[in-house]
């Protein structure tokens, strides 16, 4: 068939690639060129490109399953793959400017797959490439969380804010060694109020990110570089990071504005496609708050069940009807309790940071199941195959009612050493008073 393929992110690529090895004639079309020589990478649709990222252990399977090549030149990028003890990937160190830019130039010199920059869309014969009709057989939506191509609505509740506004800076460090870490990715500390986390990328690069809910004007100040400096030197053993002469900034200070939980099915009311021929996948479906690390997991998921279920096969309009739906149930299956998953944990997240104390009248948020495995070590084993994403969110079941006694006798998660949220602003206020 000839596909075509909207969007060149980790799904849109992912598709062209594996549909090209299985015969197909695919067009890969963004609206943004490829990376420069040199210098930062910007496209204006992926803000989230420069922030951190977590690539979890589906996403190293994934890819190992298909195309392992690509792991063999992130690696050569200097990406590693971090292991559990029972040697399975937990995640892909690695930024996401890098990880695309990988995948882009296997797509580029992919025989079958022809990578082009326009804008598609959707007009009243068709698909339109600046304009100009494309007569593809199939079209695969892989613009995103903001992608508009088949103008589906997102159905009611099924778009719910984050409660999440973030500020990075990339680095680069000096010398052998690393600071200190509370994980195999990086550091991670649950402040009182925000997050504060390190995530090891490539070639000795890493992010340094402060999180929060929005509702404080004063961390709006976090944007500055000098605050946003002073605050990180503010954080202990966030501070040991960036310290002077450790590592070297190499990008601005970048802001991430408030962000969506998304799920958008593929059938309209009536059980039909949007759009006849299109079928949606990645963020385009479903996204999930930068918090829980799994976008791109998700992504890679979906895109390897469209493929999979596509195969080398010549589908006419009405086997295309059908595959469209059977993929949205799948979606529904499969990705959907994620969502849901994230959704409730947010919510109960934001209601914690506003004061209030865990919620012991309602099931018990994935977060805070997971905390509790710090008090009752059984939870361990119970958790692990949530956090490896081996098992669906239904999946902590079993450790909800351990976890449930654990807060029963009035433990809680402590906060590491370090300012409060409302100490975090008023530092930042004062540091925006001594600047001006």
């Amino acid at each position: 068939m000839r596909i075509l393929v909207v969007g060149a992110g980790p799904s849109g690529l992912y598709c062209a690639l594996a549909l090209a090895r299985r015969g197909h004639d695919i067009d890969l079309v963004d609206r943004e060129p490829g990376p420069p020589p040199r210098g930062l990478w910007r496209r204006r649709g992926v803000m989230q490109l420069h922030h951190a990222h977590t690539f979890r252990g589906p996403v190293v399977d994934v890819l190992h399953a298909e195309m392992p090549c690509v792991l063999d030149d992130l690696a050569a990028r200097r990406a590693e793959v971090a292991y559990d003890g029972d040697g399975r990937a937990i995640a892909l160190l690695c930024r996401r400017a890098t990880f695309d830019s990988v995948l882009r130039e296997h797509a580029q010199r992919t025989p079958r797959v022809t990578v082009r920059t326009g804008h598609v869309t959707c007009g009243r014969t068709g698909l339109l490439i600046d304009g100009v009709p494309n007569p593809s057989d199939l079209v695969i939506d892989a613009t995103g969380r903001s992608g508009r191509l088949t103008g589906r609505p997102p159905r009611s509740g099924t778009v719910v804010d984050c409660g999440a506004v973030y500020v990075t800076r990339q680095y680069r460090l000096r010398g052998a060694g690393l600071p200190p870490m509370n994980s195999p990715i990086g550091l991670s500390l649950s402040m009182d109020g925000y997050i504060a986390i390190a995530f090891v990328h490539d070639a000795r690069t890493f992010s340094v990110t402060i999180i929060h809910d929005g509702s404080d004007p004063r961390l709006r100040e976090l944007r500055d570089v000098a605050v946003f400096e002073s605050v990180i030197g503010a954080i202990p053993q966030l501070c040991e990071w960036t310290a002077a002469g450790r590592s070297d900034a190499i990008t601005p200070v970048l802001a991430g504005g408030r962000l969506y939980n998304g799920y958008r099915g593929q059938l309209d009311d009536a059980g039909r496609p949007y759009v006849s021929g299109v079928i949606s996948v990645g963020d385009a479906v479903c996204t999930t708050t930068p918090l829980a690390g799994r976008g791109v997991a998700l992504a890679l998921w979906q895109a390897r069940e469209l493929v999979d279920r596509i195969g080398g096969n010549n589908l006419s309009p009405n086997e295309i009807e059908q595959l469209t739906a059977d993929f949205d149930s799948w979606c529904e299956v499969v990705v959907k309790p994620w969502f849901d998953d994230q959704v409730y944990a947010d919510g109960h997240r934001l209601r914690r940071w506003a004061g209030e104390d865990v919620d012991l009248s309602t099931p018990l948020p994935s977060d805070v199941i997971s905390a509790a495995a710090e008090r009752d070590p059984r939870l361990a084993a119970l958790i692990a195959p949530y956090h490896r994403m081996d098992v669906p969110p239904g999946g902590l079941a079993a450790a909800e009612p351990l976890a449930r006694a654990v807060y029963a006798t009035g433990w809680r998660p402590g906060f590491p050493h370090g300012p409060s949220r409302d100490e975090l602003a008023a530092l930042c206020r004062s540091l925006t008073a001594q600047i001006a």
